[in-house]
């Protein structure tokens, strides 16, 4: 009987893991440039094989791990030259399963094919923006893309965001949804996970001094009915942050709720 269940207390491959540097959201400078990052678990970073380079070649699913830097589970492959592997992992692939990339792959969950050889209403993620450049978007756990029309050279796909947007058909991506969508419910429970996980306290505005913040200073609760603010002054909600006359702009079909 072939498992799907997770092995989140595996030791992860030594010839695929390296140091990860804590950088506590502080720049060349040394200076934060990203607030409330700090702290942190130590751990190793996983190399996951997002190119899906080793073409035509099979691999076999040994396990599915727990990965702590990403909120998606990896499942490490062995290819037929004995070469292991981390990929993301598709829901429906199981432990002894087998995948391939390949242009002429069955559409099955695991497998990579580019975007013009995948059928239509077939759910993909891990997909490039450019032809091999390796898979950029949709990676997150849960999340998949729509494969919703072919055009000319270009494959039209409906994001997790309901964007549509247009791909080159030479562009690669995996078949399959990912897995651990439960992950978006899970409860943090207490202070202190939040720590472990990297992410430091949250000062409100209104808590703050006037010099400290536009929402600061005041005698008892005030700025209600303010419109809401950056530290910097710039609005914190409803402002379009997209740049105007951006060159793929001519990519969307269809723009995102």
């Amino acid at each position: 009987m072939k498992e799907t269940v997770v092995d989140k207390k595996a030791k992860p491959e030594k010839s695929l893991i390296t140091i990860l540097k804590k950088h506590s959201g502080r720049d060349n400078s040394g200076k934060i440039s990203v607030r409330h990052q700090g702290g942190r678990q130590k751990r190793y970073y996983r190399i996951i094989d997002f190119k899906r380079d080793k073409k035509d070649i099979k691999a076999k699913v040994l396990r599915i791990e727990k990965d702590p830097n990403r909120n998606a589970f990896i499942a490490l492959v062995e290819y037929e030259d004995k070469e292991k592997r981390y990929i993301l992992w598709p829901k429906d692939l199981k432990v002894g399963d087998e995948i391939i990339a390949s242009e002429k792959a069955e559409i099955a969950p695991g497998n990579a094919l580019p975007l013009k050889n995948i059928p239509i209403g077939i759910l993909v993620h891990n997909i490039e923006l450019y032809p091999q450049s390796g898979g950029q978007i949709v990676r997150g756990a849960g999340t998949a893309a729509m494969v919703v029309a072919k055009e000319d050279k270009y494959v039209h796909l409906k994001l997790p965001s309901g964007e549509v947007r247009k791909f080159l058909g030479d562009c690669w991506a995996t078949i399959g949804q990912l897995g651990n969508e439960e992950h978006k419910d899970k409860i943090i429970g207490k202070a202190g996970r939040k720590r472990l996980m990297g992410i430091r306290p949250t000062v409100r505005g209104t808590a703050q001094n006037p010099r400290s913040h536009p929402h600061g200073g005041g005698e008892g609760r005030t700025g209600e009915g303010m419109h809401p603010k950056t530290p910097w002054g710039k609005p914190a909600r409803g402002k379009k942050t997209r740049k105007k006359n951006k060159w793929s702009d001519k990519l969307i079909v269809k723009r995102r709720k």
